[in-house]
């Protein structure tokens, strides 16, 4: 690892000093954890700055590794990078802070002597003969096994046929793609950092102009690329992205090259029916361009080929896979748009009605079409196709529609058999904007609690609730109405999660406090019990809220008992200490 000086804290930048970047900024984007630990990062001389000019800043950050951070920009004014985990994760990390102090601190001379060194660098590799140069760049490369593939490709592409050229590449892209196992999240940033190096390369090609290999590596690629994302971990999206990516080079290369209208059609059908993922979703209109009428009209032949064979469901007489029908039907949807035939579209997903989502979509493309009565009798029939299992979206849409046709009484009915099975603040908010007078509200409101606290009743202890939480609704809807009193009542009998006492707390600070603080209390003592850094400062949150409600002696008892319970909860107790709760 690299020495590590230190420095003493006295250089540390603080928020309030002028400086190149505004600390104070990159504090609250970082937060204080990670800029304390930022802090004493440069306090210890972990930062090597490698250039810096007026606008960018390239520095090397000492940590577990070797970290390369580079903040662009000035005041609060920036943009930054950093090849650390914490980067990649979170979009921020101790080591900008650190390079950020460091830049602040520099005086004009070791200014001076940052802003020349890559400067002076140059200047001596130009002193150098060729075939010193030469030289070292071998010496790295045999080092460096990314510079050695650079440099390996880049020789090929001076020298080497398409045949031997197309060899190293796909031996390159397969080299770099490949999982042996399975990759997991931790290991994804250097997976996909590999491909990109490739795609580099590739992107390379295409500028040498030899689209036309371009082509056949990504091929390659791509199949190499299906198989291997069902074996990582690919939550950040680093894998995806480079797929995309290489799809864009894909179609950059069509563009240049002008293949086969037909065989491009045939390619592009395949991939985007028969691909696990959805990167060529959408070719036909990606690349009309390139396809042109003739190649529109064979995608349009194979789709439509493939689409009546789905529709008789003969599966065994069609290669689309059963993810693929997804695929073809937005295919020939977007087909039947071009027509601008609506029947086509309506007939198009009135193929699959075996959902109530299928209904709504086959409904929302009549209504989109001036269909209106239309789209609600498809509403209404997807509504009685599936009484006992409704879709949220579906009964809204045909509520809607009902209102506007002036059937009132019919789209109410709706709601509150709804609201029955999902209540919801939302619906209830609908229910109420229905009910027009403010007589009709108020009945509205005199049942939707009722059904809510029979329904509560039924949930059993006040450590249980159905799924859609009807005592979390019940109390939401009775702070919505000003009944604080009476949604208390309801936590007491009922019972609801943590989530929605606090929020009741917070609406009682005035007019209640004395529940407001007491129902704090709890939360504290809950969440002191489970431990850890969130809850230790969540707890700390609404002890600050206490403290406005509470004297300042009931306050001072309160934190001189709690601290005793829990002394043996050092970082709480270390944070209430470094907050001056007291």
């Amino acid at each position: 690892m690299a020495q590590i000086s230190k420095r003493s804290a006295r250089n540390v930048e603080t928020p309030a000093q002028p400086g190149r970047f505004d600390v104070a900024a990159l504090r609250d984007a970082v937060g204080e954890k990670a800029f304390a630990r930022g802090c004493a990062y440069h306090a210890e001389g972990r930062v090597e700055i490698i250039t810096i000019s007026d606008t960018r800043v390239v520095a090397r950050v000492v940590g577990t590794e070797i970290y390369r951070c580079e903040l662009t920009g000035r005041g609060n004014d920036l943009s930054f990078a950093c090849s650390c985990r914490a980067f990649a994760d979170w979009g921020s990390c101790k080591h900008l802070i650190a390079v950020a102090l460091t830049v602040n601190s520099l005086d004009p001379d070791a200014l001076e002597l940052a802003s020349n060194r890559l400067g002076k660098i140059r200047e001596h590799l130009r002193g150098k003969g060729v075939e010193q140069l030469v030289e070292m760049i071998l010496k790295l490369a045999e080092r460096d096994t990314a510079l050695f593939e650079e440099l390996n490709l880049s020789a090929a592409l001076d020298t080497a046929d398409d045949a031997t050229v197309l060899a190293q590449f796909k031996k390159a892209v397969t080299d770099a793609i490949r999982v042996r196992g399975y990759i997991e999240y931790g290991d994804m940033r250097d997976w996909a950092q590999g491909i990109e190096g490739v795609l580099d390369r590739i992107s390379v090609l295409l500028e040498s102009g030899r689209a036309a290999l371009v082509l056949l590596v990504l091929d390659h690629f791509f199949s190499q690329m299906d198989d291997a994302l069902g074996k990582v971990d690919d939550s950040d999206g680093g894998g995806g992205a480079c797929y995309a990516r290489a799809a864009g080079i894909h179609l950059a290369a069509c563009e240049r090259v002008k293949p086969d209208p037909i065989d491009l059609a045939r390619i592009l059908f395949a991939r985007e029916v028969n691909s696990p993922w959805e990167f060529f979703f959408g070719s036909s209109e990606t690349y009309a361009d390139v396809l042109g009428e003739v190649g529109l009209a064979e995608y349009r032949r194979l789709a439509t080929e493939a689409w009546q064979k789905v529709k008789s469901r003969q599966r065994r007489r069609t290669e689309v896979p059963p993810g693929g029908e997804y695929a073809l039907r937005a295919m020939m949807e977007r087909f039947a748009e071009r027509d601008n035939d609506v029947d086509a579209i309506i007939a198009i997903r009135a193929n699959d009605l075996s959902s109530a989502y299928r209904y709504l979509e086959v409904a929302q493309a009549c209504l989109d079409n001036g269909r209106e009565q239309e789209a609600l009798k498809w509403a209404e029939e997807g509504l009685w196709k599936f009484e006992d299992e409704p879709d949220k979206g579906l009964v809204l849409f045909a509520c809607d529609l009902l209102q506007h046709s002036g059937r009132n009484e019919d789209a109410n009915a709706l709601l509150w058999k709804l609201f029955g099975k999902e209540p919801s603040v939302d619906l209830y908010q609908r229910l109420k904007s229905a009910a027009g007078d403010r007589k009709a509200q108020i009945r509205v409101r005199d049942d939707a609690i009722a059904m809510l606290s029979a329904r509560a009743e039924k949930s059993g202890s006040q450590a249980e609730w159905d799924v859609f939480g009807a005592p979390d609704v019940l109390v939401h809807v009775l702070m919505a109405e000003g009944l604080l009193a009476d949604a208390w009542a309801a936590v007491d009998k009922h019972g609801c999660r943590e989530i929605a006492i606090e929020e009741l707390a917070k609406a009682s600070e005035v007019n209640l406090p004395a529940e407001a603080s007491k129902a704090y209390a709890k939360l504290v003592e809950r969440k002191v019990r489970m431990g850890g850094q969130g809850n230790y400062d969540a707890a700390y949150a609404m002890i600050k809220r206490m403290r406005r409600l509470d004297g300042a002696a009931q306050h001072s008892a309160y934190l001189a008992d709690l601290m005793t319970r829990h002394k043996a909860k050092r970082n709480f107790i270390k944070l209430l200490t470094s907050k001056q709760a007291t």
